[in-house]
């Protein structure tokens, strides 16, 4: 816990004086080559925003210790506009809102998750290259950005991206940005299916999504543990980042802000380089409501608005259960 709060000390520091190159080190992510914990929530559809809500939504969440977002550039629920089009190519105004709030984040110290998945706007291997060249061209000038570029890729229906496709989306990307760091969200069973999935893909980070019941939060340290094993007994040392935890109107468990505080500090105590306070729609609701991170459009106020009371009792809390 000491040593975490060393980390999120330092990125506090680091983003105050605006440093914010993000790199990885051994199992930890660095801000400007100091190690860094990214604390972070979803903000699935900020594309949507505009810039002034944007910069709202970012002082108030820098204010409670975030140093990271994860924004989607295929997004596209609740009529909202993704970044790229079917052919992978810009879309407007989308992608312009986009390089805005990676810039704004930037201006803040705030990370940004560029995150695109197949099976949405993208239904073909070449549309998905064409829109990582596209997206990597355009935030090139940015360095607090890593791109997943395949959220949950290994779900076998029109999610499934192949560990040979992420190579290749991967090495799309490394040619225009040879610094950008690159990620595709994964489960794994065994030390030896990581490391033939690294070995193949050679990305800079894994990126598990951890089951969602009431029983898991208390599980999630023995799990982070076990990947980090995993990647040790594989000669592998890279970060393991909770970018996408369970989160409330899911499913039949309903979390309370203990459970998401326990999620946190096993992730701290594992050793995991990150956390989010993942928050969306309302499965249970015929029209989605709340829908959280997953309709940011101007309507809808800023976006500690959009939240619970338990996910903003959350918010105000895990900088400190973090250890920060």
């Amino acid at each position: 816990m000491i040593r975490t709060a060393a980390l999120i000390a330092a990125a506090l520091t680091a983003s105050a004086s605006w440093a914010v190159e993000l790199g990885v080190q051994g199992t930890r992510f660095t801000l400007d080559g100091a190690p860094a914990f990214l604390l972070g929530v979803s903000y699935y559809g900020g594309c949507a925003r505009t810039p002034e809500l944007m910069a709202r939504d970012f002082n108030a969440l820098r204010e409670r210790g975030v140093n990271w977002v994860r924004v989607w550039a295929t997004w596209d629920m609740y009529d909202s506009q993704p970044a790229v089009d079917a052919a992978g190519a810009p879309q407007e105004p989308a992608l312009s809102a986009l390089r805005e709030l990676v810039s704004l984040a930037d201006e803040r110290g705030i990370m940004v998750d560029v995150t695109l998945h197949r099976g949405g706007v993208l239904t073909s291997h070449e549309a998905h290259l064409a829109a990582v060249r596209t997206i990597a061209r355009e935030l090139l000038p940015w360095r607090n950005v890593y791109i997943d570029v395949a959220n949950e890729r290994d779900v076998r229906d029109n999610r499934y991206v192949s560990p040979q496709e992420c190579r290749e989306l991967r090495d799309a990307i490394r040619e225009i940005d040879p610094q950008r760091l690159v990620t595709a969200s994964s489960t794994f069973g065994s030390a030896e299916e990581l490391a033939e999935f690294l070995e193949v893909t050679q990305l800079d980070f894994i990126t598990p999504h951890l089951p969602r019941n009431a029983d898991d939060p208390a599980k999630t340290q023995e799990r982070v543990e076990r990947y980090l094993a995993w990647l040790q007994e594989g000669g592998r040392f890279v970060p393991v980042h909770l970018q996408e935890p369970f989160r409330r109107d899911y499913g039949a468990w309903q979390p309370d802000s203990e459970g998401f505080l326990t999620d946190l500090r096993g992730a701290v105590a594992g050793g995991a380089a990150g956390w989010c306070l993942h928050n969306g729609s309302n499965r249970g609701a015929d029209d989605g409501e709340p829908r959280r991170s997953f309709d940011l459009h101007p309507g809808r106020g800023p976006f500690l608005d959009t939240l619970d009371a338990v996910e903003r009792a959350v918010l105000d809390a895990m900088a400190l259960a973090a250890g920060g």
